[in-house]
């Protein structure tokens, strides 16, 4: 597939490191952590504010935007220095949400609405507010003492079920048994240290300072805070399964997570005269969704509709990422994609999360779309370069897919 000037192309990107629920990141703002992570970016690419057309933030913790009166994107890009020209959107679609960001900034690049754009992913699910319906303000006593409700619990949306539990049971339906996902959970923490100890990270995260008050220093934080080698098959098989799930426990999931991530990108042309690299090139980001049940399986049909936009097959493919939301998604993806062929699935998941993923290192819900874009590009530059693609499953079972390609 030949380059041209109208690519759309990759030539900066940058996250923080992902930190665990209430840790050391769990009072700072998701605009904060996308204006330090649209700073950097400016930093790593020499880039000048006025050069800057569009910011798309994307995010899934709403109630969280909430606390900040909402505009997360033009909140970030006006205290990171942006012009107030500066276009932005905030836009939530599950935890596809950063991808879309991505592909709201690619669309605009190719309509010719903008030459240079940044999109976003953050989240801080340690910051999301416990809240109060208002009919308990109405339809009970119009004053006193109420209980409060917390979004975080279950982690399920009315009326269409709880996540763990549809990804659970369709992992049974796909023959991923409890045993294979707590296996794939200490494949992810393995291969994620491993990688981490070679310095494979080191160029996507940036250190952020957080404030401790007048009399104590800042920590610093610049390490994804939830990894770990001491897992064990025996720890993981004695951990209860959560929320009624046939499958999912703690272990073989992510835990809540703080984090942003971020990319810019122009068109080849436009990057040649500004002397920025093309780091990768995106061939496409599609979209996709299913019967709501179904969001284990979703990234794999999303990734087919991707290769079938692109002309590209499986077998051009060098390297997958595919989100850990939970050690399901991955099994029951490869599975599908693989048509259930013993060789074929062992195949993929051979160049599936590589580094491991988000059972390691977290899931900040509204970046981790982001930050395995990103992650890829590392992967397909050690390996030389090549075809790869990252996906991600959202709430309801949508999908979106990134494709990319590094000269």
């Amino acid at each position: 597939m030949s380059s041209n000037a109208n690519d759309v192309v990759i030539v900066g990107f940058a996250r923080t490191a992902f930190d665990k629920f209430g840790g050391t990141c769990r009072e700072i703002p998701s605009s904060q952590l996308a204006e330090w992570t649209i700073r950097e970016l400016m930093k790593r690419t020499g880039l000048k504010s006025e050069q800057v057309n569009d910011v798309n933030v994307g995010m899934t913790m709403l109630l969280e935007a909430g606390t900040q009166t909402d505009v997360i994107a033009r909140q970030a890009l006006l205290r990171a220095g942006l012009k107030p020209e500066t276009i932005s959107m905030t836009l939530d679609r599950a935890c596809c949400s950063s991808t879309s960001a991505l592909q709201q900034s690619m669309k605009n690049i190719q309509v010719g609405e903008a030459e240079l754009s940044i999109a976003i992913g953050v989240d801080n699910m340690s910051r999301t507010p416990l809240y109060m319906p208002t009919k308990n303000r109405w339809e009970g006593s119009r004053m006193g003492n109420v209980a409060l409700i917390d979004m975080l619990i279950e982690l399920g949306i009315p009326g269409f079920g709880v996540l763990a539990v549809d990804a659970g049971e369709v992992a049974v339906e796909y023959g991923i048994t409890r045993e294979m996902q707590d296996g794939w959970a200490i494949r992810s923490h393995q291969l994620y240290c491993a990688a981490r100890d070679k310095g494979y990270m080191d160029d996507e995260i940036f250190a952020v300072e957080i404030p401790q008050g007048k009399k104590k220093p800042s920590l610093v934080f610049d390490k994804d805070a939830s990894p770990r080698l001491d897992v064990s098959i025996e720890a993981m098989s004695k951990l209860p399964t959560i929320y009624g799930s046939p499958t999912v426990t703690p272990g073989n999931a992510p835990g809540l997570s703080t984090g942003a991530a971020g990319v810019v990108v122009t068109t080849r042309k436009k990057a040649a005269e500004l002397g920025l690299e093309p780091l990768a090139t995106v061939l496409k980001v599609v979209s996709h969704a299913i019967e709501p049940r179904g969001i284990a399986v979703v990234p794999a049909p999303t990734i087919q509709k991707g290769l079938k936009e692109t002309g590209l097959s499986l077998d051009d493919i060098k390297a997958i990422e595919i989100n850990e939301a939970f050690a399901a998604m991955p099994l029951v993806s490869t599975k599908a994609l693989g048509e259930g062929d013993p060789v074929k699935v062992e195949k993929i998941r051979a160049i599936t999360n590589m580094d491991g993923g988000a059972i390691a290192l977290g899931h900040p819900v509204g970046a981790s779309g982001l930050r395995i874009t990103m992650h890829l590009m590392q992967i397909l530059k050690r390996m030389g370069g090549g075809y790869g693609v990252a996906a991600i499953c959202g709430g309801l079972a949508q999908g979106d897919a990134v494709i990319l390609k590094v000269d």
